[in-house]
């Protein structure tokens, strides 16, 4: 089995959430966060992030209510995993990321941080959440 690296992206219209992880440990670290402004991410801190870690795909969090429904962020993380794809030509893999944000905050929260914790560190924590997601995905595909 080829080893494989991913970066993750929490989609938000004010930060973007990264984690790194790979194939081989099925783990996933937070990274960094990335800023949007003018409803434009940072493309250049994207691009240098994918340049230092050189990924093999590009995992997405796609948000949902918990009724299955589409909300107003859907369709923009949808288009940003369509723009990362466009720019880097990499496979971008959208994964369901609901309750990645509260099961990031549970952890910081088990670990010992406050509620003042800045919310860079939970959208970045987020991102792992959903690349964990995404490699647990994997790892039962190759067992059944």
């Amino acid at each position: 089995m080829t080893p494989e690296t991913y970066l993750a992206f929490d989609f938000g219209t004010r930060r973007i959430g990264v984690a790194v992880g790979n194939s081989v440990s099925c783990s996933a670290n937070p990274l960094d966060t990335v800023a949007v402004r003018n409803n434009q991410p940072d493309w250049q801190h994207i691009s240098r992030l994918i340049e230092e870690w050189q990924p093999n795909a590009l995992i997405v969090g796609e948000p949902f209510n918990m009724d299955d429904s589409d909300n107003e962020i859907t369709l923009l993380a949808r288009r940003f995993g369509n723009r990362l794809n466009g720019r880097y030509k990499l496979p971008v893999h959208l994964v369901d990321e609901r309750l990645t944000s509260r099961a990031a905050l549970s952890d910081m929260r088990k670990e010992g941080y406050t509620a003042a914790r800045s919310r860079e560190e939970v959208d970045s924590r987020a991102a792992r959440e959903i690349l964990l997601g995404f490699l647990n995905q994997q790892s039962q595909l190759k067992t059944n």
